[in-house]
């Protein structure tokens, strides 16, 4: 069985995406695929639905005292993808984010190295002056060479700034033992007037959550407690850096501050255009990567594992390898890794937030998560919920989920490859699940479409090795009951499973092409 250790290198994922499915993708032909079978669905459903105003009288105070740091939400256009000469996967606003590189990289007015300022490091010495005094008022790019950089109160970094090590495990900064626990270890200087232009490379980010002891809870609130914060950043960018045991999240693209104002409205003050690449993460206590509020982003070549799970209460660890969480739009994630999490991706909001809209992903390896992919607006399942109003289009391809499994994160929670809940145009091309054959399911299905999801489509969908699960996709029927629902070529092999189950009161559901291979004797 494949395992990817803290130090998987996910610049590899692609190719070895390729040998876990067995197939190489001719990649632009089957984006153009893949956006012709959403399209239907996009067109369908063009605008929100009237909100319905029954809600507690409590939760109505707190949601309008939220939005006076709020905004309502609008629908954007989603971003269209490109496969550039090198067969790369990028967003059509790739060539904007490069010019604004290369005006930093004009911007930049003096190079500077952090010891030149009495930074020591020797994994003891204090050296928060030393990196303040380095940065200045920004313009500068500050680098910090081979060792272990403790600081107090974390590093603040301006406008027109670059802040670059010499690589995972080579240079590390480090909370010292005294920091408090709501210290932010890398963040941008202002979060309410926002920042621009941010460059942070070649950096192992150590929170230090040892410092805490059995500390229950490792986290403070809202977008404290993490190893790299972007908040109301505009043009940043993050590569080659390793985040280590945070007590909240390892990478958090966001607003100035979490918002909720109810589904509609979004944070005032969030991130846009920012790119992160070539990232590992671990130990996190809540998410590896996660976007808040936040436009345009995009997660490439990444790999999150083994969070701790220390932001929540036990057993109840919602701690995911990346979260697209709430009212973040536009996000693309291209060819990352997760391992042992409760979601590999995770595509959500809480109930009083605006779900994340228009994300596309493009090759995922999700290994031993709960739930390898998780789409889903909490509070918004049930026929006496109100109705999502911004739980919209999700565009997938070319994922692998790879033996989900029962975790003590979340001790509840049955393993499932997919679940769809809530959302509307969703659609899935070309995914791989492979079961553990010696494992108890528990007659689990592999795949939920259920609670009211609408406009879905899974195509070119294979299942091996489940040989105690339930169906391979069911479509839960009920009053909850998704519809609209659209699955074909599907193949399933080296399994006991049935392909698909179709519940009760289901009326829009089309089948084409689907196998059930006889178990190797």
């Amino acid at each position: 069985m494949l395992y990817l250790k803290k130090t998987h290198d996910p610049r590899s994922n692609n190719e070895l995406l390729a040998q876990i499915s067995g197939r190489r993708l001719d990649i632009k032909k089957v984006l153009n695929e893949t956006e012709q079978l959403f399209q239907p669905f996009y067109k369908k459903n063009s605008a929100f639905k009237p909100r319905n105003p029954s809600i507690p009288f409590k939760q109505k105070i707190i949601e309008r005292l939220f939005r006076l740091l709020a905004k309502p939400s609008a629908r954007l256009e989603p971003t269209r993808l490109s496969v550039d000469s090198e067969g790369n996967v990028i967003p059509n606003w790739k060539d904007s984010l490069d010019q604004e590189f290369t005006k930093l990289m004009g911007c930049i007015k003096l190079e500077v190295n952090v010891e030149d300022f009495g930074a020591v490091g020797d994994g003891f010495t204090d050296n928060t002056s030393a990196f303040k005094k380095a940065i200045g008022n920004g313009r500068v790019k500050v680098i910090v060479p081979p060792g272990v950089y403790n600081i107090t109160k974390g590093i603040r970094i301006p406008s027109w700034t670059c802040l670059i090590g010499a690589g995972k495990g080579v240079t590390t900064i480090r909370l010292h033992d005294s920091a408090p626990k709501g210290m932010r270890l890398v963040t941008n200087t202002n979060h309410w007037r926002g920042n621009h232009h941010i460059f942070v490379q070649g950096l192992s980010l150590d929170w230090n959550v040892e410092r805490l002891g059995d500390t229950a809870k490792t986290s403070t609130w809202g977008n404290h407690s993490s190893c790299l914060t972007y908040a109301n950043v505009t043009y940043g960018w993050v590569k080659d850096v390793e985040a280590i045991n945070p007590g909240l999240h390892c990478f958090d693209i966001t607003s100035t501050l979490y918002n909720y104002a109810g589904d509609g409205f979004r944070a005032r003050g969030g991130s846009k255009y920012v790119w992160l690449d070539n990232l590992n993460g671990h130990g996190f206590g809540d998410d590896g990567i996660t976007t808040h509020h936040s436009d345009y982003i995009w997660i490439s070549n990444s790999h999150m594992c083994d969070p701790s799970g220390r932001a929540h209460q036990i057993g109840f660890s919602n701690s995911n390898g990346i979260e697209v969480d709430d009212g973040s739009r536009n996000v693309l994630l291209v060819n990352n890794s997760t391992a042992r999490c409760f979601g590999g991706v995770e595509i959500k909001a809480h109930q009083n937030s605006s779900a994340a809209s228009n994300v596309q992903i493009v090759g995922h390896i999700s290994l031993n998560d709960n739930r390898s992919f998780n789409f889903r607006h909490i509070g918004h399942h049930k026929s006496t919920d109100m109705e999502s109003q911004s739980a919209y289009n999700i565009l997938a391809i070319n994922l692998a989920s790879i033996a989900p499994i029962f975790t003590d994160l979340y001790k509840e929670s049955t393993p499932r490859g997919l679940v769809v809940s809530a959302y509307k145009n969703v659609v899935l091309n070309y995914v791989t699940f492979i079961g553990d054959p010696g494992y108890d399911y528990k007659g689990n299905p592999i795949v939920a479409i259920q609670y009211r999801a609408r406009n879905v489509a899974l195509n070119n969908v294979s299942f091996k090795n489940f040989k105690t699960a339930g169906a391979g996709i069911k479509v839960f029927g009920g009053d909850n009951r998704a519809d609209g629902v659209q699955i074909r070529d599907v193949v399933i092999q080296d399994s006991t499973v049935k392909a698909v189950q179709i519940g009760a009161s289901i009326q829009d559901v089309n089948l084409h092409n689907i196998k059930e291979l006889k178990p190797q004797t």
